[in-house]
């Protein structure tokens, strides 16, 4: 699986909270999750475009 993240972003994001080493691998499988579910919704409604809604 290819990284979705970018680690920097997330610890700038997160501000002055630490963050677990394994939180980031944790994190880019939920966004896998979210893009794959993405995608099939749009697939269902014949488009192959994914748009805002289909999150």
């Amino acid at each position: 699986m290819a990284d979705l993240i970018v680690k920097a972003a997330v610890k700038e994001a997160l501000d002055d909270k630490n963050v677990a080493s394994d939180f980031y691998d944790a994190l880019d499988e939920e966004v896998d999750e979210l893009l794959s579910d993405a995608a099939r919704r749009a697939e269902d409604n014949d488009r192959k475009t994914v748009q805002p809604r289909d999150l």
